[in-house]
């Protein structure tokens, strides 16, 4: 099984099969199965016992054909170079998806946050910021946030930069604090384009969004405000969610309130009350009779050994990797919509986008402007995946929406590199 759900193989399988279906070039293939660049770094930090640890630190710059790299940064215990090299791959084709000029980047240190004080991890940010030193930049790779990293760990990574180059360019990260010219609208863009392509996705299917159920698996930053944006986007009602523990059900729906009290004090959404409210398994959420399905956790959630018990009628994948490719296939033939990641939270990359042209310009917008730019950008990216499958179905040749979105992805990095003489 560990061999099966390897996330780069993943990768590089899901590759391998939109390069089959379009016909691509053997030679651009070949060099899109592998990074460009792969940073791998010890870095040695002095902790609060003052005693000294040694955490392992990535970076992989996957291609840059089409602009400088981009990609968050995860803090995570179970980091691991293939999962980072996985990461890098689906950026790419998500910028390219989204159209914005930037190719695939991702990074991360192998750590436990929970278990270090903040000093500690403001220091073990600085060190893998000077281990970076000039390999990232505005234009040349460009970091932000991911899991558990945030607008702070970004803003200490901008420091130790500017420290670095001697310039102050603040394009250099993006997600940072406003106060040092990130984006108004930035925080909740991963969500909010999702809720924007589920917002069109219901409509193609004619799902009632005022009466459709959906299941969160996920409570972190991109779940949370999946669930506020479900109801302030499309007037949906969130039954079930969950964290890394477990997650609760009501069929009448839940209170975001009462969930974060309950996460605050017991540690887990799952032990939330309420007269109907049962306690779930994240696998038991995700087999629930609901309309609408977001897993916004990590990867490989939904796999061949539980896909045939999904039950809802739209999959969005707002985390990272959540179906595997059998999985994919499985939910494919059971007549199941199932949006891929690098469509469905390219949100994230393209209010990184905008925030990275704003600290440019020197231009800066109010948060309206951001999601009108936003909602137009993804919903193009939606309608373009659309029409590749419709273009393919109408030639015979069934395809998913993933396969679909890779054709239009890998195709224009491809084309990037040819003109650019790389094969």
């Amino acid at each position: 099984m560990a061999e099966e759900l390897n996330p780069f193989k993943i990768a590089q399988e899901q590759l391998d099969e939109a390069a089959g279906i379009m016909g691509l070039d053997r030679q651009a293939h070949a060099i899109l199965r592998e990074p460009k660049r792969t940073l791998i770094m010890s870095i040695p930090v002095r902790m609060d016992d003052n005693t000294t640890e040694v955490f392992t630190g990535f970076r992989v710059q996957y291609n840059d054909a089409r602009g400088p790299a981009k990609g968050g940064i995860r803090f995570h215990p179970q980091e691991s170079l293939d999962t980072v090299k996985a990461l890098a791959a689906w950026m790419t084709w998500k910028c390219s998806l989204a159209d914005i000029p930037f190719g695939g980047g991702k990074g991360g240190i192998v750590c436990d946050t929970k278990k270090m004080s903040e000093k500690e991890i403001e220091a073990l940010t600085r060190a893998y910021a000077r281990h970076l030193g000039t390999d990232i930049g505005a234009a040349v790779d460009v970091p932000a946030p991911d899991v558990y990293t945030n607008p702070q760990t970004m803003a200490w990574i901008l420091d130790e930069h500017i420290n670095i180059t001697r310039k102050v360019q603040f394009g250099s990260i993006t997600g940072k604090p406003v106060e040092l010219w990130g984006s108004e609208g930035r925080m909740d863009s991963t969500a909010r384009g999702g809720m924007f392509v589920m917002r069109e996705a219901a409509k193609m299917l004619n799902i009632d969004a005022k009466k459709a159920k959906i299941a969160v698996q996920g409570f972190g930053n991109a779940g949370k405000y999946a669930y506020e944006l479900s109801k302030e986007v499309m007037g949906a009602s969130v039954v079930a969610i969950s964290d890394s523990e477990g997650g609760v059900y009501d069929p009448d729906g839940l209170d975001l309130q009462k969930l974060e009290s309950t996460k605050a004090s017991t540690g887990s959404v799952m032990n939330y009350e309420s007269k109907n409210a049962q306690k779930l398994t994240n696998d038991q959420l995700l087999q629930l009779d609901v309309d609408i399905l977001i897993p916004a956790a990590i990867e490989n959630q939904v796999r061949q050994d539980n896909a045939d018990k999904i039950k809802c009628k739209l999959l969005l994948e707002l985390a990272n990797g959540p179906v595997t490719p059998e999985a994919n296939e499985i939910l494919f033939e059971k007549g199941i919509t199932d949006l891929p990641d690098f469509l469905v939270n390219s949100g994230g990359v393209i209010g990184s986008y905008y925030e990275w042209v704003q600290n440019i310009t020197g231009d800066y917008w109010d948060t309206d402007v951001f999601y009108a730019k936003l909602d137009k950008k993804i919903t193009r990216s939606f309608n373009d995946t659309v029409a590749m499958q419709k273009s393919y179905a109408d030639k015979g040749k069934k395809i998913n929406y993933r396969m679909a979105a890779y054709i239009i992805a890998v195709g224009r990095v491809a084309k990037a590199m040819k003109a650019r003489g790389w094969y």
